[in-house]
């Protein structure tokens, strides 16, 4: 075992959210989005402390460059019967360059991660628009377009046909308005059982949100605590910091914890499942340890309601088409 590991949760103590299809998913994950800035290793190095400590949610991406890596720990982990396949809620994205490949895009991500299936492979944005890494907020792909449904449908049939072919149990979708939500869902097969969204404090997204909930699609939020570490292409002058909120923080001071773990209280609370990332143990830890003990007030969670200021942290500029802003994406 690490020497820098720390506490254990019993798993068996993080509360559930139960899917439309009757299948179970950790109420907290652990996101594994940092490759701005830590590597590879740093960050699967992390994913093994976090199921060591009884994370049983991991979400990963292919763009993230990290999934090789993270499927090296999770073989380590299954092979000592640290955790097994069954109990592993395992999400992953096809990126943007690869929605006229689904297919094989999932089949590389199984082959990384070292499993069978998935439980959850999400389209991570709704346009085939894409970068490459750690670029700077001016980059723009020359082909760059606009939200086109129909291809956007091709893309939706290829993931349907791999819960088909049992390489995922579920599909969802990410970084979705509720406009395009509407079309996918008068046109699907298979509805998206999760959607991948912005959600904190400061940025509540209550239409899409409740929307999305009364779909019977659960909302998992990324950048539960804002995101302070977010790549600089993601950061503009206007960004808040939920994190140093004075209810926040006075809410804080009540609990006995940093301002963050009010954050993911709030959000677990909220009814959406929060992926909060980071390689710290003593951060996992208490990430972990805020669903399982001390929750919010009702007066403390109608506290929190009032604080949205609608501050969107990822804009995707790089996203954009010629003549369009980011707020062109999520129309």
């Amino acid at each position: 075992m690490n020497s820098d590991f720390i506490r254990e949760i019993d798993p068996a103590l993080v509360p559930k959210k139960k899917l439309s299809s009757g299948a179970e998913i950790p109420a907290i994950g652990m996101g594994t989005f940092g490759s701005d800035n830590y590597d590879a290793t740093t960050i699967a190095h992390a994913v093994e402390q976090a199921i060591r400590m009884g994370y049983r949610h991991i979400d990963c991406a292919a763009v993230y460059g990290n999934e090789k890596e993270i499927g090296e720990v999770l073989s380590k982990l299954f092979a000592e019967k640290v955790v097994c396949r069954e109990d592993l809620w395992l999400t992953s994205k096809v990126w943007n360059d690869s929605h006229h490949r689904v297919e094989a895009a999932c089949e590389a991500t199984l082959r990384n991660l070292q499993v069978d299936y998935l439980d959850l492979y999400l389209v991570h944005w709704p346009f085939p628009n894409f970068h490459a890494p750690k670029v700077s907020v001016e980059s723009r792909d020359p082909n760059a377009r606009p939200y086109v449904h129909e291809e956007f449908m091709q893309t939706w049939v290829a993931m349907e046909t791999l819960v088909a072919k049992g390489k995922t149990r579920h599909v969802g979708t990410s970084n979705m308005s509720m406009s395009k939500l509407q079309l996918l869902l008068r046109d699907c097969c298979i509805r998206p059982a999760c959607n991948e969204m912005e959600l904190h404090p400061h940025f509540q997204q209550p239409e899409l949100f409740h929307y999305v909930l009364g779909q019977g699609i659960l909302p998992i939020g990324y950048c539960p605590i804002g995101s302070p570490n977010r790549p600089e292409r993601d950061k503009t002058p206007d960004d808040t910091v939920p994190i140093e909120d004075p209810v926040i923080a006075d809410i804080a001071k009540t609990h006995r914890v940093h301002p963050a773990v009010i954050c993911i209280k709030w959000a677990v609370q909220n009814g959406q499942i929060p992926i909060p990332f980071s390689v710290k143990p003593e951060k996992l830890f208490s990430n972990l340890q805020a669903v399982v003990e001390d929750p919010l007030s009702r007066e403390e969670m109608q506290v929190m309601k009032t604080l949205d200021k609608n501050c969107r942290f990822i804009k995707g500029q790089v996203f954009t088409w010629q003549g369009a802003t980011w707020e062109d994406l999520w129309l």
